[in-house]
């Protein structure tokens, strides 16, 4: 059986807005319902005429747990609509696309709302073991001399709160946190910190420069909370940012001697992103003019403790799968969990020895990263984890059209180690006809 072909009809995302030790004015909900209400008002077609909704989510709360039905219900589609949720950590929302793509080519649905949404800032405080047992044992008491008993037992540690953000930011097989995962690959590759800082700048310097001409102008949908405030742009872009002022930031996961900083590591932040797929009768049926097509995806697993090199994981098989080089594809986007991460990926790719051992191919080369995260990206944007995998795809399809280049890659690295890669293509206004 033949695979349909699946278009990228439109995308829209929510300002990603950093985590300033407070909860954000937005729930995960909240932003995806904004950021699909705008996408879903330009379309000829009703909420409703929807095949099912899949949303990404890492993190949602305890009253959006199937947060996919959730947003699916508050943007009017129905009651009829199915809607669910996925997770695959920092590839949710890349996730939720692949789960559209299959269906959209397999024919069980023609036209698919998804994408990814994660409102970190409200990450819960968990209390610890110690404490949930004491309380359990309250609870259960029976007599007023059993509670009193428990009263003497209690300790003011029990009420020292665990941060269920850096909990889940922590792999619980190697028991690495993911910024002690990117330290391996500074060791593994001999990356330097001046490396690592100055990739830094570069992603807030590009963000600046694509923002003042407006490259995300046509993805964005601005966000206005309940007191009427707008936001309009992604609020961690520094144009300060430089050498000088990242040398003076202290290592924060090995110390002291340690090269990642929280200036080279992608900004924690609330966002959300959502595309439109179809299938080519739905674009036909509604007249659709698509962004692009996505040709080809690949997940692949590898060790947990080196988990930033999935993207060479997944991309690799998939170029070999499609007969293309690093230097056949006009545009990556590389999602920046941290500045090593991404600069292991360029090194491991141009490693003889690395490709051999787990490829066994030849070396693949240099990236020419004239081509890679020419908008910036997560250092500079922010991560919201649910979100990320659909915004570098969405942002793909937006970066090739503005420079009238055709084909991109979009990867992304994944806790627990895994990598996930899309392989699209751009289409254009002046195409005088789709063919699958």
């Amino acid at each position: 059986m033949s695979l349909k072909t699946v278009y990228v009809v439109d995308g829209t995302r929510t300002p990603f807005l950093k985590v300033k030790g407070a909860p954000g004015p937005f729930s995960a909900a909240d932003l995806a319902v904004q950021a699909g209400r705008e996408l879903l008002l330009r379309q000829p077609f009703a909420p409703s005429d929807l095949d099912e909704v899949i949303i990404g989510c890492a993190a949602p709360s305890p009253d959006e747990v199937n947060i996919g039905r959730v947003i699916a219900l508050r943007l009017g589609c129905g009651n009829q609509v199915p809607a669910w949720t996925v997770m695959r950590n920092c590839a949710s929302g890349m996730q939720a696309l692949d789960s559209a793509l299959a269906n959209i080519q397999r024919g069980k649905a023609d036209l698919v709302l998804a994408g990814g949404t994660d409102a970190l800032s409200h990450a819960p405080l968990l209390f610890s073991d110690a404490m949930t047992l004491w309380f359990s044992r309250w609870m259960g008491a029976k007599t007023l001399t059993q509670r009193l008993g428990l009263i003497k037992q209690f300790k003011p540690a029990y009420l020292k709160p665990v941060i269920g953000l850096l909990k889940g930011l922590t792999d619980p097989v190697v028991g690495l946190s993911m910024g002690q995962t990117a330290e391996n690959l500074v060791y593994e590759f001999g990356l330097t910190r001046e490396q690592l800082d100055s990739y830094s700048v570069r992603s807030h310097l590009r963000a600046v420069e694509a923002r003042q001409r407006g490259a995300f102008s046509a993805e964005m949908a601005p966000l206005v909370d309940k007191s009427g405030q707008y936001y309009t742009e992604d609020d961690g872009v520094r144009a300060d940012s430089s050498l000088e002022r990242l040398a003076r930031l202290k290592p924060v996961f090995d110390r002291p001697g340690g090269s990642i900083t929280a200036g080279n590591s992608s900004q924690v932040t609330d966002g959300a992103a959502v595309l439109l797929l179809a299938s080519e009768e739905a674009v036909q049926r509604w007249q659709l003019t698509p962004l692009g097509k996505i040709v080809d995806s690949e997940w692949a697993g590898l060790d947990p403790s080196v988990m930033g090199l999935g993207p060479v994981h997944a991309s690799t098989p998939l170029l070999q799968r499609q007969r293309l080089g690093l230097e056949d594809i006009d545009l990556w986007e590389i999602n920046e969990a941290f500045a090593a991460q991404v600069l292991a990926c360029l090194a491991a790719w141009n490693d003889e020895q690395y490709c051999q051992k787990h490829f066994g191919i030849s070396a693949m080369g240099k990236l020419d990263e004239q081509r890679l995260n020419v908008d910036g990206g997560a250092i500079a944007l922010g991560h919201p984890v649910g979100a990320s995998g659909a915004r570098i795809v969405l942002h793909l399809l937006q970066a090739l059209r503005q420079r009238g280049l055709q084909r991109g890659v979009a990867t992304i690295c994944i806790g627990g180690g895994q990598g996930g890669a899309m392989l699209v293509e751009a289409l254009y206004d002046t195409d005088q006809e789709i063919t699958p």
